[in-house]
């Protein structure tokens, strides 16, 4: 899952990255407390790209321009997307931009390092200048070096950007990424460097391994989910606070909150609820509802094999506790229930589901389960005797869910 451009910053300049000094804008009237000299560039905080093309990045003056861009860019949707927050930043004059990345080599399975000399907009039209250079082994400063002599840079370039790819290699490795990338690297006439635009793509399997990556995903969830509407209806009454959970849940448990700390758990207002198990099931699932048009609402992710290491208890006992946090909300219609199993058959996690949403204190949501894993025909056989069907594809379980989600609001 990819990281907003202000939370990519936040981990450069923790690994000693140069980026600009700049402050996080969650409403327009944040600009009359700003703490950064203008000139400064505002920019809307969204993953998608063409930001500026689109009218997502503006360059202000003084402080009444600087909330009127904040205003229009909060409104301004990006293929489909609104900012949730914005990035205030000091304005930097460059001479020259380049291209650094560090990704992931699918077919040599080892980390490669990717730089071009033009970069900016101007790197997808100059793919032919790309450079690259594979870690074989150790990585030491000896890989940066080769990437920059690769990428024809000279003089003082040569020491300033290797330690920049030196410095991405080791955020790369430690919080086990799967790409890293700075577009563009800027560089002044004083041969200075600087970050200005930054991406990260977090590894979903390797966030138990990193709270402070778990915190920012969960993080960038509710900033992407929740700004499906204009900010200009959005923040008015209690959402102003920034308090957009539902008002209807109750105290969550310490078992619940242990889960809530190792996973992610985003209280949103639809009404589909998520219960998956891994954080890339969870995003395309979250990701597929959206495009059918429903409505998600508390959304889970129970972790993959490292949180209990496919012990058959500790993994009941985490989806016992995730259908409590997930139903706990009143605005549930439709439960979406996806999980992919292993060992534990998929007859034992219907066994779990059912029994549990029994013991509820309310009413349970209707079910749309999907089960993927051995036994699924026993499983199948099972649900059918509480007529819950078991649906195969995910396609179709995202149709049922939001068919049911919709037919049970009318």
């Amino acid at each position: 899952m990819d990281l907003l451009e202000y939370q990519a910053k936040e981990l450069f300049g923790e690994m000693g990255i140069p980026v600009l000094p700049s402050q996080r804008i969650d409403h327009p009237q944040d600009i009359k407390a700003l703490k950064i000299p203008y000139p400064i560039v505002l920019k809307s905080q969204v993953r998608r790209g063409g930001r500026g093309r689109a009218g997502g990045i503006k360059v202000v003056t003084n402080t009444i321009d600087a909330v009127a861009a904040a205003q229009a860019i909060f409104n301004l949707p990006i293929m489909e997307e609104y900012p949730e927050v914005l990035l205030a930043e000091a304005k930097y004059d460059v001479e020259q931009e380049i291209y650094l990345a560090v990704a992931l080599d699918s077919s040599a399975r080892r980390p490669v390092l990717l730089g071009s000399p033009q970069g900016g907009i101007r790197v997808a039209s100059t793919v032919e200048q790309m450079q690259h250079v594979i870690v074989e082994q150790e990585f030491s400063a000896f890989y940066a070096r080769r990437l920059t002599l690769k990428m024809g840079l000279h003089g003082r370039l040569i020491q300033s950007v290797s330690a920049v790819i030196e410095k991405m290699y080791w955020l790369f490795q430690q919080k086990d990424l799967d790409l890293i990338e700075i577009n563009p690297l800027g560089i002044n006439s004083s041969g200075e460097v600087m970050a200005l635009d930054g991406k990260i793509t977090v590894n979903g399997g390797a966030l138990g391994r990193h709270a402070d990556l778990s915190l920012l995903a969960a993080k960038r969830v509710k900033s992407v989910y929740l700004g499906k509407t204009p900010v200009s209806s959005q923040r008015g009454g209690k959402e102003a606070s920034g308090d957009r959970r539902t008002s209807t849940t109750s105290p969550l448990s310490s078992s619940a909150y242990t889960l809530l700390s190792a996973s992610h758990f985003v209280q949103l207002e639809g009404t589909i609820g998520i219960l998956c198990n891994g954080a890339g099931l969870t995003m395309t699932t979250l990701d597929l509802i959206y495009q059918a048009g429903g409505k998600p609402a508390n959304f889970l992710n129970l972790g993959g094999e490292s949180f209990y290491g496919w012990n058959p208890e500790n993994f009941h006992n985490r989806i016992k506790q995730g259908l409590t946090l997930v139903t706990q909300s009143q605005t549930i219609q439709v439960l979406l229930i996806n999980i992919l199993g292993s060992v534990i058959s998929c007859y034992e996690i219907a066994q779990v589901i059912t029994t549990h949403l029994k013991q509820l204190p309310h009413t349970p949501p209707k079910l749309v389960v999907r089960l993927v894993g051995h036994e699924s025909d026993r499983a199948r056989d099972y649900l059918s005797t509480l007529n819950i069907p078991l649906v195969e594809q995910l396609d179709e379980a995202i149709v049922q869910a939001v068919a049911l989600g919709k037919s049970r609001t009318k």
